[in-house]
């Protein structure tokens, strides 16, 4: 008898133990971990059942137990290679109200067999079961993957588990894959990415981001009780309220850098779900992917359902080391132009200019006086196209205004090149005005219930991507527009939540499949646009910070984080960003003074310091500078181009924060190659003669020596021309700040 005959009757005597059978059979065959060479990243121990996962400072462990259940064992930072660990053991209940399936930790889980917390997968069956029971089946190890397979314990349901390690930074990808061979369809109902395990601890401290328009990125923390905290979007896309990114502290250091710290993210830019759940026995289970809220998705056999990626890592670094680990996957592994993403460069956007009312004499202008000042992208925001006079109409109708642009973009694309600066334009191609001839031409492409109102919010309504025919559109048009003209950059806008989201040329029980298949299409575009035009460089917006996650920034090469450009506000808009997201990919743009959130009056040299600490952008009226303003902007612009590298790419270390009423802020940011430092100093106002506080630089080399500088603003007398690391990191320095809303920058170079 072959041994697929043996193991198929030993599945029929004892079908619980099919799953340690085939784990068995995987000695003889084609994942045993002595076929894997002594650095692969991972392992697997056919004796124990147990799977490591090495990357980065990091060891991710997980076994086969005797159920066939998938059970987390270690996560955490990297042990030594010889190093084993036992095979994983359920654990014993507690109680009758907390059985084994609940106090045992484990990877993935479906919703069946007393199970009472958030279940990763959740299925109605046609006879009316919903009861699920996965159990392993078998892996593969493909490099730096990890594929294992699950099935049902009676029925054709299989998902296969995805890991994907970053040997740099040790941050995991996840995925489930759902697939359907009962001959039968179904329904899923809850679709999750993964489970992540933490050991019991009294002392874990959960930190999220929260927000609004113009009030994005705030940093909450809060300790983890026994229960639940649902972090969640409805709104059909990734939202201002709450950003898909958690960590979570053991203990409560006081300090950036230092602590044990598992942070997180879902990559994925529609309605979207993370849970973080207590249990009774103090382990936590951080469980995410899907929003299952008014969710439905028909997977008739045959088909599968891949959900979103959960991203997450270690860091025995600090919430500091979290988010610099997570800048520098997200610059090699997430960015499109990863590993190596170019340099974001200077750029004016005209919108706060010119507004709706663009022409071609007017954004020439616009451009001489933006080239005179060092800017290297030049971007028309909206107006340029269809009847668009207000935001009332035009929404669909992606070409040029024949008033407008008599003769086309070219005359003006060509003035912006002949100055030496690329050319970018602003759209926003998943919205459409009911004003417009798109509209009246195809009223159904937007989502919508039948003989229910049609909500408008900015005068614009939804385009419903998920059908093929808009889909086939959008991409058209966009196309079009970059295949007809030079155009380098392209500001994807979406401003607006989905209301009513219906659509009815589907059958009803397949009409939820809008929430993901819209995203899908989304991502689809993108792609075949950045294949069909390598050369031109993406930026997503939302209203501000709506739709920044990493599903999107596969796909764009910055964000807007927010419409908010009062320069103060954005010290702290910007820090909770950087939690989450590297800097080289936030677009800061320095606009106009007193600033419309606040009516807050600022210098021009503050609120350019302000906007370096990401990707620099203008937005200001330039129609409105004094001579003065421009040779101020002419300096800070050659300034920032001598720190852009440093900053956008380089690690980030928040020495004083600006939260909780501070009056002071400083970031610091080291080049990858350890050649240079900078650190962006701020003061909100003196009060009583206190002199600003020394600042303590971080991640030098301390016995190297550092020449220093002031590239703006002063330092006391005493500082000394050039230092050993040390003496910077240890003595520091004391810049001289005073008055209110002041900055400096300084800068530390390596000999």
């Amino acid at each position: 008898m072959n041994l697929a005959l043996q193991l198929k009757t030993l599945y029929r005597k004892f079908p619980v133990c099919k799953s340690l059978a085939l784990a068995a059979c995987l000695v003889l065959g084609t994942a045993s971990a002595h076929s894997q060479s002594p650095s692969a990243a991972i392992h697997y121990n056919p004796q124990t059942h147990v799977f490591r996962i090495d990357g980065g400072d990091v060891s991710y462990v997980f076994g086969v137990n005797a159920k066939g259940q998938l059970q987390s064992i270690y996560w955490g930072q990297r042990v030594a290679a010889t190093d084993s660990f036992p095979a994983a053991q359920a654990r014993p209940p507690w109680a009758s109200f907390e059985p084994s399936t609940d106090t045992t930790p484990q990877e993935y889980i479906g919703w069946g067999g007393g199970f009472y917390y958030v279940p990763d997968l959740k299925i109605t069956f046609p006879n009316g079961n919903r009861d699920l029971v996965l159990k392993y089946v078998s892996h593969t190890i493909h490099g730096d993957t990890l594929d294992v397979v699950m099935k049902d314990i009676s029925l054709a349901v299989y998902v296969t588990l995805e890991y994907q390690i970053d040997p740099a930074t040790g941050i995991l990808r996840r995925s489930a894959t759902v697939e359907n061979k009962t001959g039968q369809p179904f329904t899923i109902e809850q679709d999750f990415a993964a489970t992540w395990n933490l050991p019991a601890n009294n002392h874990y401290q959960l930190r999220y981001l929260t927000g609004r328009w113009a009030g994005e990125w705030n940093l909450q923390k809060e300790a983890l009780h026994p229960g639940k905290v649902v972090l969640g979007s409805r709104t059909g896309t990734t939202s201002h309220h709450i950003n898909p990114w958690f960590a979570i502290e053991r203990g409560n250091p006081g300090d950036q850098d230092t602590g044990a710290v598992w942070f997180g993210a879902l990559g994925w830019s529609g309605n979207w779900q993370i849970a973080i759940e207590q249990d009774q026995i103090g382990q936590v289970r951080i469980t995410g992917g899907f929003n299952p809220f008014d969710f439905g998705y028909l997977l008739k056999p045959g088909q599968s359902l891949r959900s979103p990626y959960f991203y997450a890592g270690f860091s025995h670094h600090g919430i500091g080391g979290a988010s610099r680990l997570m800048h520098r996957f997200e610059l090699t592994r997430i960015l499109p132009e990863g590993p190596h993403p170019k340099l974001r460069p200077v750029l004016y956007d005209s919108w706060e200019a010119t507004g709706f009312n663009v022409d071609v004499a007017g954004q020439e202008k616009l451009a001489e006086e933006a080239a005179s000042i060092g800017v290297e992208r030049f971007v028309m925001d909206d107006g340029w196209f269809g009847e668009r006079d207000t935001d009332h109409a035009g929404l669909g109708d992606w070409w040029p205004n024949p008033k407008k642009f008599p003769h086309g973009l070219k005359p003006l694309i060509d003035k912006v090149h002949s100055l030496g600066m690329s050319f970018g334009i602003w759209v926003e191609p998943e919205m459409v005005n009911p004003d417009s001839q798109l509209y009246r031409k195809h009223p159904d492409w937007v989502l919508n219930f039948p003989n229910r109102p049609r909500s408008e919010a900015r005068n614009q309504l939804v385009l419903n991507l998920a059908r093929p025919d808009v889909k086939a559109y959008v991409f058209h048009v966009i196309d079009h527009l970059l295949s007809t003209n030079d155009i380098s950059f392209v500001k994807w806008d979406y401003n607006r939540n989905w209301a009513e989201p219906g659509w009815p040329a589907v059958p009803t029980d397949q009409e939820k499949e809008v929430y993901v298949k819209y995203i899908r299409n989304l991502y689809a575009i993108l792609r075949e646009l950045r294949a069909r035009h390598p050369n031109v460089e993406f930026e997503d917006c939302s209203g501000g910070g709506g739709r920044v996650d990493l599903g999107i920034m596969r796909y764009t090469d910055e964000v807007w984080p927010s419409d908010n450009t009062d320069p103060f506000d954005r010290l702290s808009i910007q820090q909770g960003f950087t939690y989450a997201y590297t800097p080289g990919v936030m677009m800061d743009w320095v606009t106009g003074s007193p600033n419309w959130v606040n009516h807050r009056v600022t210098s021009l040299q503050y609120r350019f310091l302000s906007s370096m600490e990401g990707s620099l952008g203008i937005g200001a009226n330039l129609n409105k500078w004094t001579p003065q303003d421009f040779a101020t902007a002419r300096k800070m612009v050659a300034q920032y181009k001598t720190v852009r590298a440093t900053v956008q790419q380089g690690a980030l270390y928040r020495l004083i924060s600006p939260l909780h009423g501070s009056e002071y802020a400083v970031n610091e940011y080291v080049n990858q190659n350890g050649k240079q430092a900078v650190a962006f100093a701020y003061l909100h106002s003196s009060q009583k003669g206190w002199p600003f506080p020394h600042i303590y630089l971080r991640g030098l080399d301390p016995s190297a020596t550092y020449t220093f500088r002031m590239l703006d603003g002063k330092a006391y007398a005493n500082t000394p021309a050039s230092a050993s690391g040390a003496y910077w990191m240890h003595v520091g320095v004391q810049l001289y700040l005073r008055g209110d809303f002041q900055a400096a920058l300084l800068e530390l170079d390596r000999q």
